[in-house]
């Protein structure tokens, strides 16, 4: 196939299978930081500040991946290497992140810490844009949502896998950040060696200008309302998990918090992949997306409030699978429909770099808004009250989408 035409072959188990490979290790060298390896770090070099630096060093470095995503997307759908458009970015990226990670390793600063979370983020989401073009440019609209759901699936496996690495396998700081260093890069390696990329012949006009990110609302409205839909859910599920670990020891008084939260990402994670199996398969075999979009933002609202309501440790075991749950289903069908709504085949890349800011500003933003809800508007109770309501928000958004079923 060329690598601008709309792909009609069904994609097969092995080469899925590299892909579910490839973003796992991703989304390890992602989660294993954030959820454990960044707040342990930020611990140690900060202490009673822990929550102020751990918030500054994730917004910033989400605001360099707001930028990089769509920029490596918009340049990798214009490289005409004779290796494809997208394996160099995919590879590329991985290396980059393990060098942030190294850094990560060995920072001793809270300086150095950010410099090192910032690379990570840099490279993960040049991975991530070229990666996240492969449903697209490779799957047929047929097969998407069951993709998506495995997709999703990997996500949800380098949360629990990552912190089962880092507070298990390998507990101290710097071999929990080379672990995953070693493994975003083999991971990549091994999708790009075994998989096939489309060369392009000759890049597509338009050229690289910063202008061409913005995808006009009024020429694409479903874009711009699937896009608002994503950025809700994302900042829904920020506001639920960034400070999980915190809540955990300082308000449902765990005894101990890392292996509370590595059971609840193991909940959370079995009814995941239920969710996003089932519902692909679902979708793919009804054509509908919509409906089973609305059923995960309902799932996902109903978590967040019984954790606001009632900061127990039995709410978070009921709270982990309904929210894995409805995060299993989104991840699935969500990804199919916007693939569906993307402005151009020329573009995809791009288009899905503008779409993965919807996940990466959520990182900038929560925080922000966080520290002034803990502080002064109800504590933990306001934070995950503030993930429903945005949460049903991003339902809200989705009806207005006209395009797709």
């Amino acid at each position: 196939m060329t690598a601008l035409a709309e792909p009609r072959i069904p994609v097969r188990a092995g080469w899925t299978s590299l892909l579910f490979l490839a973003n796992l290790g991703l989304w390890l060298a992602f989660y294993a930081p954030i959820q454990v390896l960044l707040p342990r770090q930020a611990d140690l070099l900060a202490g009673v500040d822990k929550e102020v630096v751990f918030g500054a060093v994730t917004g910033i470095g989400a605001a360099v991946s707001v930028v990089v995503n769509p920029l490596a997307g918009m340049f990798s759908d214009r490289t005409t290497s004779r290796f494809g458009r997208r394996h160099p970015w995919t590879l590329g990226g991985a290396l980059v992140a393990a060098v942030g990670l190294a850094i990560l390793a060995a920072a001793g600063d809270v300086v150095t810490m950010t410099v090192g979370w910032c690379l990570v983020q840099a490279g993960l989401n040049a991975m991530l844009a070229s990666l996240a073009s492969a449903l697209p440019d490779r799957v047929p609209v047929a097969q998407r949502a069951r993709i998506g759901g495995l997709v999703g699936i990997s996500q949800m496996l380098g949360t629990v896998a990552g912190a089962l690495v880092v507070t298990v396998l390998i507990t101290r700081l710097t071999g929990g950040y080379l672990a995953c260093a070693a493994l975003v890069v083999l991971a990549a390696a091994a999708f790009v060696l075994r998989t096939p990329d489309a060369i392009l012949p000759t890049k597509p006009a338009g050229g690289l200008a910063v202008a061409r990110l913005w995808v006009s609302p009024r020429r694409y409205p479903d874009f711009a309302w699937g896009w608002g839909c994503h950025f809700m859910i994302n900042l829904g599920n920020a506001f639920g998990t960034l400070y999980l670990l915190f809540f955990l020891g300082d308000a449902v008084h765990h005894p101990d918090p890392e292996t509370g939260l590595l059971l609840l990402m193991g909940l959370y994670g079995a009814a995941l992949v239920v969710g996003g199996v089932v519902a692909g398969a679902l979708s793919d075999r009804t054509g509908r997306r919509k409906p089973y979009i609305l059923t995960s933002c309902a799932l996902m609202a109903l978590a967040a409030l019984l954790l606001a309501a009632w900061p127990t440790w039995t709410s978070a075991l009921c709270a982990a699978p309904l929210l894995g749950l409805g995060f299993g289903i989104y991840w699935a069908v969500a990804l199919a429909l916007l693939t569906q709504v993307l402005p151009s085949a020329s573009d995809r890349a791009k288009d899905l770099g503008v779409v993965n800011i919807a996940n990466a500003l959520p990182q900038v933003v929560a925080p922000v808004l966080a520290t002034p809800v803990l502080a002064h508007l109800g504590g933990y109770a306001g934070l995950f009250t503030a993930s429903a309501v945005a949460t049903l928000l991003a339902g809200a958004l989705l009806t207005r989408v006209r395009g797709v079923a």
